[in-house]
C-alpha cells in the first residue's frame, strides 16, 4: 500500500480544546493527529456541502423558483393550529 503524501499544518488552539483532543485521543487509543485530521475532514466536507447547497439555491432563485414569504409565514403559523395549511409550493 502506497502512503499518501502529507503536509504538516500548525494551528494554535485554546488550551481547553487541546485538552479535549488529548482526552479523546486517549479514550479512542488514537493519535492527536488522527483526531485532528478526522475533525478537519468532517468540517471541510460540511463546508463544501454548504457551499454546494448555497449555489444550488441561488440558481433556483435566479431561475425564478421561489416561494412568497407571506405564504411561508402563513404556513408556519398554521402549524400550531388544528388545520395546518399545505406546504407552500408543493
Amino acid at each position: 500500500m502506497t502512503q499518501a503524501e502529507t503536509k504538516v499544518v500548525t494551528a494554535h488552539v485554546p488550551v481547553q480544546l487541546a485538552e479535549k483532543v488529548d482526552k479523546l485521543a486517549a479514550r479512542l487509543e488514537r493519535s492527536r493527529g488522527w483526531i485532528v485530521k478526522q475533525a478537519l475532514s468532517a468540517w471541510i466536507e460540511q463546508e463544501e456541502e454548504r457551499s454546494r447547497l448555497t449555489l444550488e439555491a441561488l440558481a433556483e432563485v435566479d431561475s425564478g423558483h421561489v416561494i412568497d414569504h407571506q405564504a411561508v409565514q402563513a404556513w408556519a403559523e398554521s402549524l400550531s393550529t388544528d388545520k395546518p395549511l399545505s406546504v407552500p409550493g408543493l
